[in-house]
């Protein structure tokens, strides 16, 4: 049984893709590298990101606040958000794998 709370580092997820794939592992690097930049850049433009059967990225800005204690505060900020889609939440509560016909179907998230 594997540990709930272990994370799994960028080399070992692009190791674990490329040994799926059967790709080698620059091929998967270079790949897993402008997935990311794209999606960065596309977010960080305003857009929002949607992946049909797994999920959607967006940007959300948040307003700055005073800090409770000391005279310091927090300046407005922005984080990436992801929402993830009805199929990989019921995934995540254990039922059986979805096909690719049941995630075409999905409304987007």
């Amino acid at each position: 049984m594997t540990d709930p709370h272990r994370r799994v580092a960028r080399r070992e997820f692009i190791s674990r893709v490329a040994a799926r794939s059967g790709w080698p592992i620059k091929t998967v690097t270079s790949v897993y590298e402008e997935i990311f930049g794209e999606l960065m850049d596309a977010v960080a433009q305003g857009e929002t990101v949607v992946l049909t059967g797994f999920g959607r990225f967006y940007h959300q800005a948040h307003k700055g606040h005073k800090v409770h204690f000391g005279q310091s505060a927090v300046d407005d900020y922005s984080v990436l958000k992801f929402s993830a889609s009805p199929i990989v939440n019921r995934q995540l509560e254990g039922h059986p794998s979805l096909t690719d016909e049941a995630i075409v179907e999905d409304e987007p998230a």
